[in-house]
């Protein structure tokens, strides 16, 4: 049976990843900072800020072939010129670019051969996309982006693949009410993109749907 373990799994895409992988009948564990995890799905305490929790996650987790970095925060709406305080914004980076790879280093021992690592970005890291507000969540998903592919070329070897996915605009607490994607349906949708991916894929930038987007 696939196990996928899925961060930030209580709401959100999060949750709707975790119910989408449960009706394939995979089983599915997730982190969460607080809430209760969905029914059936099994949950592990962790925190994105200091990463409290990792080592008994690395330690009680068990064999992983899919990883799933769904955890991530907007952070200020500033933009680059506006009132930015540096806590703020270092907490920013710290939950979306640099938590992924640590958790993916600390979880190398329990991923299979042929292990998957996915990390949900946005299409607000699109480099061809000028827009400035939000400036600490915009850049902390470019520097993910660099970060799954550089995964990507050590993984490689290990016969594990790391791709970077623009979920599109999601019906979520962050996304707001205007957004134009279910969450249900953008969930089954990376599950199902997350079943087959291939190594040729290794190191990019998806949409939900598995084609390709540019940086």
């Amino acid at each position: 049976m696939v196990h996928v373990l899925i961060t930030g799994g209580a709401r959100g895409i999060g949750r709707a990843l975790c119910e989408a992988a449960l009706a394939r009948g995979w089983q599915v564990s997730c982190t969460l900072r607080q809430g209760e995890p969905p029914p059936r799905v099994t949950g592990y305490r962790l925190e994105m800020v200091g990463l409290a929790g990792l080592a008994d996650l690395a330690a009680d987790i068990g064999p992983i072939d899919i990883l799933i970095h769904n955890a991530g925060i907007i952070g200020p709406k500033a933009g680059p010129l506006g009132d930015l305080n540096p806590d703020d914004f270092a907490r920013v980076m710290q939950v979306n670019a640099f938590a992924p790879l640590a958790i993916t280093r600390a979880l190398l021992p329990q991923m299979q051969a042929g292990g998957r690592v996915l990390a949900i970005s946005s299409q607000m890291a699109w480099m061809g996309y000028a827009k400035s507000d939000s400036i600490a969540y915009r850049m902390s998903k470019v520097a993910l982006n660099k970060g799954v592919q550089a995964m990507a070329t050590d993984l490689a070897p290990r016969g594990m693949i790391a791709v970077a996915i623009d979920p599109g605009w999601v019906r979520t607490d962050m996304g707001g009410a205007e957004a134009d994607r279910d969450p249900a349906a953008a969930g089954a949708e990376i599950i199902a993109l997350a079943d087959r991916l291939t190594p040729g894929q290794n190191g990019r930038f998806l949409k939900s749907d598995g084609t390709e987007r540019d940086w």
